[in-house]
């Protein structure tokens, strides 16, 4: 699909509405006596600094020209005293509203990296990891501090503008009238560039989400990069890419620069106009200095909430672009979940069959059509087949990795469909073609697959798979530390752990997509021997990368043309001479591992 592309543009499936902030107000609803405590010590701090002005004008009309210094130092104290009031109270709200905000952030998070881990297979396929990661990381950053601090700091900010404007036209309603008359025309201004910024933000967010691809794509690939000495053409892509997020950066944040060069214009504008009316169209007969001063100062004050106001608008046209991005997530459905009466799966003996099963991925392509077969418990089943036909497709249906458009998949004739993942998919084994370990040690690794392990338990199955070998030969043994990815690893000894990872959830139902395609020959046939032992009483399906370990398997299934052809022992099947036959004979006469 064209947006798995590192340089596509993502398109939103909804436009922005209040349904959004809304939903974000959800989290924030959450820590709401905090954020009343917050907004009670600012709104306390806001009207104390309001006196400030009121002080100001006593002292000059009345302290100042009476020669009374002890009334001018006291007014001076008291002048203080607001400013210290503001300091203190402002200091404990931030501390507040941090804390807040990181709850929020952690709750945002919890819920994105929980909904991610129940989306299904093709959510992943259908897009790059970077564009993912972005939205967990970057976008939900990005948001945190409106959603806290902002929305404090917005409704502080409405406080303060009635309650100066109170004080203003309490003290001289004409000149009150002069400094509002700058408001319409900010207003005015704002209406038309609101919608070029909250274009501009989201065109950023796309180009963020296209780096941020690009750049996991090359960190994960880099020993390829190197291999085929791409790091010039590397280079170039990023730097297009860079430059086109630099681009559209710049062209959100001129957006964002026009508002306050705009407040402070109307705001020097409005400050000159209130001497010239007052010294000049009112006068001094109705109008005192100190008035005149004081109505200067809540002119500043009037304007300063205003453009916080205005910068509170850039931040919310750039948190409404990431919010988009992070609840479009959220809303991803979830494909392949329980339904609301699904059971239980009973303890299982590992039959399966499939009742005119029909798969595809997208509309274009059907991969199995009208596909039925049955497996008894405790057989072992080898899928053969060209690349593309459908064999990892077969054992992903069973595991319910992927919803059948049409038929069912049933395991002791349950229907996959109506048990819940976490009863099927505990009594399955599941070993899939990338082996992957993550950051911890090897036991840590091992006891993925059953979380109450013991080491008895640990070192019988890395026995069993023939990896105690190579894990005692490091100095730690189990304790040992892998990195990200397994680099220090080889492709071999990582399959070797993933194996022991499945084997040791003592699954009734075993699945091996290409699980020793990595190891050596001999490692192999060691490993045959305990896989034997192991197999017994299970049912498997195994999807090799060499003839040699599926001729043991009770049953063969040849897939192809979106079916199954062929199906039966390896003898059975050479004596047919058809597909299997034709299959084996190319691989014998190349003498070297078969791709099937």
């Amino acid at each position: 699909m064209a947006r798995n592309k590192y340089d596509i543009d993502e398109q939103l499936e909804t436009p922005f509405d209040l349904r959004h902030m809304k939903r974000a107000m959800v989290y924030v609803s959450r820590y709401k006596w905090k954020m009343i405590l917050s907004l009670s010590l600012s709104a306390a701090a806001v009207i104390i600094g309001l006196f400030g002005p009121v002080i100001t004008q006593y002292a000059i009309d009345k302290a100042i020209p009476s020669g009374n210094k002890k009334l001018v130092l006291l007014m001076g104290g008291l002048l203080l005293l607001t400013i210290v009031v503001n300091v203190i109270f402002a200091t404990i709200r931030s501390r507040i509203m941090t804390k807040v905000g990181q709850d929020i952030i952690f709750d945002i998070r919890t819920d994105l990296f929980e909904h991610l881990q129940r989306l299904s297979f093709e959510y992943y396929d259908s897009r790059p990891h970077g564009k993912i990661l972005v939205r967990i990381i970057n976008y939900v950053n990005s948001v945190s501090d409106t959603l806290s601090n902002g929305i404090i700091t917005f409704i502080l900010e409405l406080f303060n503008l009635v309650f100066i404007t109170v004080f203003m036209f309490a003290m001289h309603w004409k000149m009150a009238l002069v400094i509002l008359a700058g408001v319409p025309v900010l207003m005015t201004f704002i209406l038309i560039i609101k919608n070029k910024q909250r274009r501009a933000w989201q065109a950023v967010s796309n180009k963020s989400s296209n780096l941020n691809a690009y750049l996991h794509e090359g960190i994960v690939g880099v020993k390829v990069t190197q291999l085929f000495r791409r790091e010039e053409e590397n280079d170039a892509i990023f730097a297009r890419l860079s430059e086109a997020y630099r681009k559209d950066w710049m062209k959100a944040v001129t957006y964002n620069n026009l508002l306050w060069p705009t407040v402070d214009t109307i705001s020097a504008t409005i400050s000159a106009a209130i001497y010239m009316v007052g010294l000049l169209v009112i006068g001094p007969a109705s109008v005192s200095l100190g008035t005149i001063v004081a109505m200067s100062g809540y002119a500043s004050r009037f304007w300063q909430p205003i453009l916080n106001l205005a910068n509170l608008f850039n931040n919310f046209i750039n948190a409404i672009s990431y919010l988009e991005r992070i609840f479009e997530t959220l809303d991803e459905p979830v494909r392949v979940q329980d339904k609301e009466n699904a059971e239980v799966l009973p303890p299982i003996e590992g039959n399966v069959r499939f009742d005119k099963v029909t798969f595809a991925y997208d509309e274009s392509k059907t991969v199995l059509d009208d596909l039925s077969f049955s497996v008894e418990k405790g057989q072992s089943v080898a899928l053969v087949g060209p690349t593309g036909a459908g064999k990892t497709t077969i054992v992903n249906l069973i595991s319910r990795f992927y919803d059948v458009n049409s038929g069912a998949v049933l395991v002791d004739e349950h229907n996959v469909s109506d048990v819940t993942l976490k009863s099927l998919r505990s009594q399955m084994g599941i070993m899939l073609q990338d082996s992957v370990v993550f950051s911890g040690t090897i036991a840590d690794n091992i006891r993925y697959g059953k979380l109450d392990a013991t080491m008895d338990e640990i070192v019988a199955a890395c026995k069993t798979v023939r990896a105690d070998e190579f894990i005692q030969e490091f100095p730690k043994g189990y304790d040992t530390e892998i990195t990200e990815g397994g680099s220090t690893l080889s492709q071999g000894q990582k399959q070797l752990i993933a194996f022991a990872r499945t084997l040791i959830s003592d699954p009734k139902i075993l699945v091996l997509d290409e699980a020793t395609s990595s190891i050596d020959a001999k490692t192999e046939k060691l490993l045959q021997e305990g896989l034997e032992r192991l197999l017994e009483g299970r049912t498997s399906f195994i999807i090799a990368h060499r003839l040699s370990t599926i001729k043991n398997c009770d049953k063969i299934m040849y897939v192809s043309n979106m079916g199954i052809t062929e199906s039966g022992t390896h003898e059975e099947l050479l004596a047919k001479k058809g597909d299997y036959w034709k299959l084996y004979n190319a691989r014998q006469e190349m003498d070297e591992p078969a791709a099937v």
